[in-house]
């Protein structure tokens, strides 16, 4: 009897659907897409994980939350109607308070379609292992305001501590931006390509501020003696453009990881598809889910190839959902492929 109770326990603690029921499942109400973080001890991990599954579900928040002993790394879209109750309750858990939200900047409400919280060994993959980051090496932050007036100033470095496939469809002006799919590879990578600049002033962002917390700590205990990081990252950097009536020196698109693949900052298109090489930053993964590579394709070869990274691909989505897993079932490298794993084959044309 108590072995099925822990079974029941933990079915009720975690999504048993597929997309498709998912997607018919999803309630019509109007959310709002969220992010937070913050570095602090946690001690149970896993229990808070349960605990919070629990209260997160039954408001109806939808999400992707990564908890670790380092800390909470959330992306989340909370109904309206709870907004309230939501932040309350998060200042009832110690440590929890005063927690600093980045709402979303094009927000329609439809960025996650299920609740998904996890534990992990850390809550951002930086491949530093037990890394602390007290105030001694944590590097200040600026605000907008104050990142734009560093920009300005010569002989300024700006790092951009995102993946490639972020930076290729928006990044600030002059960025240097490493060619790299994770950010674990990133961070030995800058602090060689600055290994002559390190008393330069540098200024670095990402898209929340999570990366850079570790990164801007991370270059000064490597000696970069001057090195800046952009409060909220990019998502409050364009609530502030919109708010402060500042200039917007990031430029195109926002990547963010959720439904909605991107969010739209000034109306500059950097990227080019990956079939034809047209101007476009319309980013999706391939249609064919054994593939499901994140591109960029621009709207005439997304009709043309059905939303599909190639022709096989395409071939593959029009074949009977019998015959599509045979193959999966066939092939074992059509299935799971990541967006790192095959980003190489449907590069932008040179």
């Amino acid at each position: 009897m108590a072995r099925h109770r822990n079974l029941v326990k933990k079915e009720m603690l975690h999504n048993r659907y597929s997309r498709q029921d998912l997607l018919a499942r999803l309630e019509p109400v109007k959310r709002r897409t969220l992010s937070f973080y913050r570095y602090l001890r946690i001690e149970e991990p896993r229990t808070l994980r349960d605990e919070l599954y629990r209260e997160w579900s039954a408001m109806g928040v939808l999400g992707r939350i990564y908890l670790a002993h380092e800390g909470i790394n959330a992306q989340l879209a909370v109904p309206e109607e709870h907004l309230q109750s939501f932040s309350a309750s998060l200042e009832t858990r110690p440590g929890f308070g005063s927690m600093r939200f980045n709402p979303g900047v094009e927000d329609n409400g439809n960025s996650f379609i299920k609740l998904t919280i996890k534990v992990k060994q850390y809550i951002v993959n930086d491949g530093l292992g037990d890394f602390s980051i007290d105030e001694k090496v944590a590097a200040p932050h600026l605000k907008p305001l104050e990142f734009n007036k560093a920009l300005e100033e010569p002989g300024t470095i700006v790092v951009d501590m995102r993946n490639h496939y972020e930076s290729e469809v928006g990044r600030f002006e002059n960025a240097i931006c490493p060619d790299v799919p994770t950010f674990r590879e990133e961070l030995p990578l800058v602090a060689e390509m600055l290994k002559d600049k390190k008393d330069d002033k540098i200024l670095i962002y990402c898209t929340g501020g999570i990366r850079c917390e570790k990164a801007g700590a991370y270059l000064r205990k490597h000696g970069y003696k001057n090195v800046y990081q952009l409060e909220g990252g990019v998502i409050n950097y364009a609530h502030a453009v919109k708010k402060e009536q500042l200039p917007s020196k990031f430029k195109g698109k926002n990547f963010v990881f959720d439904e909605r693949l991107g969010e739209r900052i000034t109306d500059d298109v950097l990227a080019k598809c990956h079939i034809c090489g047209a101007a476009s930053d319309r980013q999706l993964n391939c249609a064919n889910e054994g593939c499901h590579v994140l591109m960029v394709q621009c709207d005439a070869c997304g009709t043309r190839l059905s939303d599909c990274c190639s022709e096989e691909c395409h071939r593959i989505s029009l074949l009977p959902e019998e015959e599509r897993r045979a193959l999966r079932q066939a092939d074992p490298t059509l299935k799971n492929k990541t967006w790192f794993s095959k980003k190489i084959r449907v590069r932008a044309p040179a």
